[in-house]
């Protein structure tokens, strides 16, 4: 027999799953064209059935609309925002510091720069570089530094670790610049995408953030009941037999990876790691068993109403990344000083 608790995560979750799906249907019909929702599922009956049946009556646009340019582009978006906030969960959970997240962290940043130096060697004329494997690069280059800047005695300092992420961050920031300085003429390719974008979102882009973001969940959860031992501490978790170490590197791995590819596909895309895992865990606890699938879906959510109004409400479509920062920003200075306040009554 299930806990009351446990139907009632089971109930909020399914919800969760059915409001990303009614997300997902609603914004794909909203835009300069209105597509209702049953056309919707007619078009896309009618790809996965193989049967064009379907699509008589409707015009010759609206499954193009739908399928090559809708479509991606949505699911590009719920996709990142589950594996952003996912990303966030296991950073927090990990270095057991409120504020840490993809790009509290520099984390961001330093995926943003391999990416950049990857689309500047393109314009360059050097040859294609793989674009995901640069900012992966980068992340886990700049994940190395902080953590560095971070550890004393071997231990990692909560205190400094925003710092230093802040700091490798604006370090970071001036690098890029530096790299918009040396694409002269074709700096508006790199500006565009570092202001995070998912207008050029494609089928390619949706199978390579799904296939990263369902791999990261599942590791994700198959640790989950160590992320929350961990939380005790590392005397207490290697006391109960939990490899911390090795299980410390899996998943900063995992969410660097996760937050790497999300950022090659649509550029920075700041505070949904930040927010959502505060959100949930109000409303769902700290067991990251719990936390993790709830944040994923939330984050789902979050990242595509965002871009739906961005895209199909706005008169003016603001990039993404501005949209988020602009939301993100105050939430942040919040948490920061609630935790400030906590600590003063230490």
């Amino acid at each position: 027999m299930l806990r009351h608790s446990d139907k009632r995560f089971l109930l909020f979750t399914l919800s969760l799953a059915l409001c990303a799906a009614a997300a997902i249907v609603v914004s794909t019909g909203m835009g300069y064209m209105n597509i209702g929702a049953g056309d919707v599922f007619r078009v896309i009956g009618a790809h996965l059935l193989g049967d064009r049946e379907l699509l008589a009556g409707l015009e010759s646009t609206v499954p193009y609309v739908v399928m090559d340019v809708r479509l991606p582009r949505i699911l590009t978006a719920a996709l990142v925002g589950a594996g952003l906030a996912m990303s966030g969960v296991i950073y927090q959970g990990i270095l057991l510091n409120p504020l840490a997240d993809p790009y509290t962290l520099g984390i961001s940043s330093g995926a943003a720069f391999g990416a950049s130096v990857a689309l500047l060697a393109s314009v360059a004329g050097l040859g294609h570089f793989p674009v995901p494997l640069f900012a992966f690069a980068g992340a886990i280059a700049t994940l190395f530094i902080v953590m560095r800047l971070s550890t004393f005695n071997g231990q990692i300092s909560a205190q400094t670790l925003i710092l230093s992420g802040v700091i490798v961050g604006a370090i970071l920031s001036a690098g890029i610049s530096f790299l918009k300085y040396l694409a002269d003429e074709q700096v508006a390719i790199i500006i565009f995408w570092l202001m995070g974008s998912f207008a050029a979102s494609t089928w390619t882009g949706v199978l390579m953030v799904g296939g990263v973001v369902l791999a990261g969940t599942m590791i994700a959860m198959y640790y989950g009941r160590d992320l929350n031992i961990m939380s005790l501490g590392r005397r207490s978790s290697d006391s109960l037999g939990v490899e911390t170490a090795r299980i410390r590197i899996t998943l900063l791995l995992i969410a660097s990876l996760v937050t790497a590819v999300c950022v090659a596909v649509t550029g920075i895309i700041g505070f949904i790691g930040l927010i959502v895992p505060h959100l949930m865990r109000y409303l769902v606890g700290p067991d990251n068993r719990r936390l993790l699938p709830a944040s994923i879906l939330a984050g789902a959510i979050l990242l595509l109403l965002a871009d739906t109004v961005t895209r199909a409400v706005l008169p003016v479509e603001v990039p993404i990344g501005v949209l988020t920062a602009l939301i993100g920003g105050p939430f942040f200075c919040l948490i920061f000083r609630q935790k400030q306040k906590g600590r003063s009554y230490e």
